[in-house]
């Protein structure tokens, strides 16, 4: 593993369960025992009901491509070295994630199935990204 130069996320109390289970390579998102939604990003009350009975959900890791963007022109020099594509995933069990989808521009395609995938960064920092299933 080379040197990782790019930012990281920073752990919160509210986020650190989405991490962990990153490291572990299974993707967890909360959902509200009261109206049940699933919640993206992690939050410490329900968007929806605004109820804090927050449970933490293993997902499949399966979707499809909602939507995305090459990013040709980054924003910060850390993410200059080349294009990426950003991508919003929706995934099987309803929720849409923002991420990084690993595919060629010219492979993809909305709607097309794509898979989780879990990026070792460091050895204490997993990314979850998304690759073509």
């Amino acid at each position: 593993m080379s040197e990782y130069t790019k930012p990281l996320p920073r752990p919160t109390a509210t986020s650190r369960p989405f991490w962990e289970a990153a490291k572990r390579h299974e993707l967890m998102l909360q959902q509200c025992a009261s109206c049940k939604a699933f919640i993206y990003y992690p939050r410490d009350r329900c968007p929806n009901c605004f109820s804090d009975r927050l449970e933490w959900q293993r997902m499949s890791g399966r979707g499809k491509l909602y939507t995305y963007t090459v990013v040709r022109r980054a924003s910060t020099r850390s993410f200059a070295d080349k294009p990426y594509v950003l991508a919003i995933v929706e995934l099987d069990e309803g929720p849409r994630m923002t991420t990084n989808l690993e595919a060629a521009p010219e492979q993809i395609k909305i709607g097309m199935p794509v898979t989780a995938h879990f990026d070792d960064v460091t050895p204490e920092q997993s990314l979850v990204k998304f690759r073509p299933a």
